[in-house]
């Protein structure tokens, strides 16, 4: 008897009278909503617009959904296609089956198409969104879940995963978590690409490129720990060959673009930074217009009174005139009493 495990719904959907409520939706879309929210703030901080991640996320997500379809549908086309299977099912995106390699390829793809419409470089969005991709995945695993899918060996470790459904060959029993595995994986991903960042200043997307390498090191040991099946080359399954292909490729990315373009961008978004210092540069503007404005009213009032050196009555410089016009009052009095 277990006395700890980690035990899995009894069903992944619910009905909220004839709309299903499917939990791998539930977390593909929360995932896309942390990664939009993340990524809008990194894109801000990087000197961009408010709102123009989600604007370019209009087209990346859309795409990324139809390549990891895409992706699992071609490296797994004997679901689907062979005899005995229906086709249709291929379209069934909600009853899983979803791979990160088509979803980030084609993403991309999407991406480039939203950022040559607003005329963004891609390697700066890739940079601010990275991180936020890695969330998203962490919550996307968690649809695994729901699905009782992807799992690992059989264990007995107090964290193992129940299985209860015999479905499509599936065999309860108690298995590796792996899509904890993965999902805890990538939420360090996610804070080593924020680290990174912070302490050098990735550029050109290179932040983008060590989220990827980051992730493909842990992807290579969890699919190894799976026990779905899969296509094997040279022994080794087909995922765990595209995780050392693309870190080969991410790293040389790294390396490369560290030495033709160092140091990161100084403009993302072009008109972000005019935009923003427009207003502040105008009001000073306006602050110097209002004292030249007095100034000029203060010597205008000056020149139409009279000489600026003129007192007024009961001021002290009034009555040192007052006194001084009577000594001379007395003065010459005493001068013309002399004559006489």
């Amino acid at each position: 008897m277990e006395l700890a495990y980690i035990p899995s719904p009894s069903r992944g959907v619910l009905y909220l009278g004839p709309i299903p409520l499917r939990g791998y939706a539930f977390c593909i879309i929360i995932g896309v909503f942390v990664a939009v929210w993340l990524g809008n703030k990194r894109w801000i901080a990087r000197g961009g617009r408010a709102g123009t991640v989600a604007d370019i996320a209009v087209w990346a997500v859309p795409f990324g959904l139809v390549g990891g379809r895409l992706y699992h549908v071609i490296t797994d086309y004997e679901l689907y296609f062979s005899e005995g299977r229906n086709w249709v099912d291929a379209f069934k995106v909600w009853e899983g089956g979803l791979g990160i390699w088509g979803a980030v390829a084609l993403g991309a793809l999407g991406a480039w198409i939203g950022c040559r419409r607003r005329g963004i470089p891609l390697p700066a969005y890739a940079d601010a969104v990275a991180p936020g991709i890695a969330f998203a995945q962490a919550f996307g695993r968690w649809g695994n879940w729901f699905n009782q899918e992807l799992y690992g060996r059989e264990t007995h470790v107090p964290w193992a995963l129940r299985i209860t459904s015999s479905a499509d060959g599936r065999v309860p029993g108690y298995y590796h978590p792996t899509f904890l595995y993965e999902s805890l994986w990538c939420i360090g991903v996610g804070l080593l690409v924020i680290w990174a960042d912070r302490r050098f200043r990735m550029g050109h997307g290179r932040a983008f490129a060590l989220y990827v390498a980051a992730y493909c090191v842990g992807r290579g040991w969890i699919e190894y720990m799976r026990v779905d099946d899969a296509h094997h080359i040279l022994g080794l399954r087909l995922n765990d060959w595209t995780a050392l292909i693309v870190f080969l490729l991410a790293v040389v990315y790294i390396v490369v673009s560290a030495r033709k373009r160092p140091g990161r961008e100084t403009e993302v978004e072009p008109g972000a930074s005019e935009a923003e210092t427009a207003p502040e540069a105008a009001e000073p503007a306006a602050g110097q217009a209002a004292p030249a404005a007095g100034k000029t009213g203060a010597d205008d009032t000056s020149a139409a009174d009279g000489p600026a050196d003129t007192a007024e009555p009961g001021s002290p410089g009034a009555e040192a005139e007052a006194k001084t016009d009577v000594q001379a009052e007395v003065k010459d009095g005493a001068e013309s009493a002399k004559k006489s």
